[in-house]
């Protein structure tokens, strides 16, 4: 079957983009560039500019042009959260465990108005000063309720793993970090600190290989404990 001309267009242009002949910011060619180069239609060139944006490799901004992503989307990346608690004594307090079915939460985690969840909060303190603190929540197919001792999910991918054989540090996850200025009050309060600095606010989502989505967690940190490094990687 023969490839639309659109397509090839679009191969030949990301094949220019990934080779080097363009770096993440500059000024892409113009429609009417494309169209002499290629002696097709704008409708062509458009839809080929289209999809590339669309896959994260150009950014078109109106009056001003086409350019190339400063995007990582199309890159390896690495992500390492950097510990700067290092040598010091961290310790894990499970504060509740309770179920709940807000239809908020429900679908996140993409159950029926029928299905519940628990929600579990807990805090993580370093040399018993609290830092972070998760607002976990799970599906009840992947809690134990006949437990004595909430401290059973002091580590809830340990329970994943030791309960259903599941490793969850192995499954796709989306998270999404941000900046909360002021903190919340309630937040704060869990964390022993002013209100008026700031958090580092997590929310991730972890879905298994089947589409189950086993949790999707909100956490804060505080600021001074949040240190990331990203590696990115090219494609092979």
């Amino acid at each position: 079957m023969a490839i639309p001309k659109y397509q090839q267009i679009k191969n030949d242009l990301l094949k220019k983009i990934q080779s080097g002949e363009f770096e993440s910011g500059d000024r892409f060619y113009s429609e009417s560039e494309l169209v002499k180069m290629y002696n097709v239609s704008s409708i062509t060139v458009i839809r080929a500019i289209q999809d590339l944006a669309s896959d994260g490799y150009l950014v078109r901004y109106q009056g001003k042009g086409t350019f190339v992503s400063r995007s990582r989307k199309r890159k390896l990346i690495e992500f390492s959260d950097i510990e700067v608690f290092a040598g010091k004594t961290e310790t894990v307090e499970v504060l509740s465990i309770q179920k709940e079915d807000d239809s908020e939460i429900q679908d996140k985690l993409k159950l029926k108005q029928t299905e519940n969840y628990y929600k579990i909060i807990r805090v993580r303190k370093v040399d018993d000063k609290p830092f972070f603190v998760h607002f976990s929540y799970i599906p009840s197919q992947f809690i134990k309720e006949d437990i004595s001792d909430i401290s059973y999910y002091d580590s809830i991918y340990s329970r994943f793993k030791s309960d259903f054989n599941i490793h969850m540090y192995d499954e796709a996850s989306r998270e999404v970090d941000y900046i909360c200025f002021p903190t919340d009050q309630y937040i704060a309060e869990y964390l022993e600190m002013d209100k008026n600095e700031p958090t580092v606010r997590q929310e991730k989502t972890t879905v298994l290989k089947d589409g189950t989505v086993a949790e999707y967690v909100i956490s804060y940190k505080k600021w001074d404990f949040y240190k990331i490094e990203l590696s990115a990687f090219a494609e092979e």
